[in-house]
């Protein structure tokens, strides 16, 4: 499947921060659009195996696994935004894209960006998201939940998606960004 979106690649983007957090929410929206096809969102559980960097969704009839990174933390209680770069208990391996997101905000100037935690309400931390969506050029995106509304959200890319039936059967859905 072919995804377009409103500019060419991220290192022609503008820098400026308005711009890219409309592509990025168009981005997330057409992504999320095009996810349905395999049913992300109607998964009865998910999980991220930490150890080999797979966000895995579990269905009635099949599982979808996807390598993932993990963006960064929305935190309800505190009401803020930590990145995946500053937090300790994501290995390194899967905070690639949030230190991508980190790097282009200093070379670009936006120090706003290169906070580990910052104030966030639910509107700040989505547009955390949609920034690094759009920064990264991300070709997947979740937002996990928690069992309750105090729980941690984390917020992933990912990239191309194998689903397996309970019969066995592969196949893979990839969306390419261009």
């Amino acid at each position: 499947m072919r995804f377009l979106r409103r500019t060419g690649r991220p290192e022609q983007a503008s820098t400026d921060l308005s711009t890219l957090l409309l592509q990025g929410e168009d981005m997330i929206g057409q992504l999320a659009e095009a996810h349905l096809a395999w049913g992300l969102g109607s998964a009865r559980r998910w999980e991220l195996d930490q150890t080999n960097g797979l966000l895995v969704w579990y269905f009635a009839d099949r599982t979808a696994t996807a390598a993932a990174q993990v963006i960064g933390t929305w935190l309800p209680v505190s009401k803020s935004w930590l990145w995946a770069w500053a937090n300790n208990s994501v290995p390194p391996e899967l905070a690639r894209d949030s230190r991508t997101v980190r790097d282009w905000a200093e070379e670009h100037g936006h120090p706003s960006l290169t906070m580990p935690k910052v104030e966030a309400d639910n509107e700040k931390a989505a547009t955390m998201a949609a920034l690094a969506v759009r920064i990264t050029g991300a070709t997947g995106f979740y937002r996990g939940s928690g069992e309750s509304d105090a729980d941690p959200v984390p917020v992933f890319t990912f990239g191309p998606v194998t689903i397996v039936t309970e019969d066995g059967r592969t196949s893979m859905f990839e969306i390419e960004v261009s």
